[in-house]
C-alpha cells in the first residue's frame, strides 16, 4: 500500500521580521548555536522575537513602507532605527 505524498508534505515555515515583514531574515551571524536570534538583512532588525503569520506581515510591511516613503518625502529617517 503506497502513501499519497501529497498528505506527507509539510507546509513549509515562512518567517518574517516582526518590523519591517521582510522574508529576508536568518539567523544571526548564520550560527545555529544563536538559534533564538534572527536578523534582517532589509530593515537590520536583531531579535528573538519573528512573525510566521503571512496576513499580519503583510500589514507590517505596509505600514513599514508607507512609514519609509514619506520620510523620503520630508528627507527624514535617512538612518536605520536599531
Amino acid at each position: 500500500m503506497a502513501m499519497n505524498n501529497s498528505k506527507k508534505k509539510k507546509k513549509e515555515r515562512v518567517i518574517f521580521c516582526p518590523r519591517c515583514g521582510s522574508k529576508n531574515i536568518f539567523w544571526a551571524s548564520g550560527l545555529p548555536q544563536l538559534w533564538s536570534l534572527w536578523e534582517c538583512r532589509e530593515c537590520g532588525y536583531r531579535g528573538a522575537f519573528i512573525v510566521e503569520d503571512s496576513k499580519l506581515a503583510e500589514k507590517i510591511r505596509e505600514e513599514y513602507l508607507k512609514k519609509h516613503k514619506n520620510e523620503a518625502k520630508t528627507g527624514k529617517g535617512s538612518q536605520v532605527n536599531r
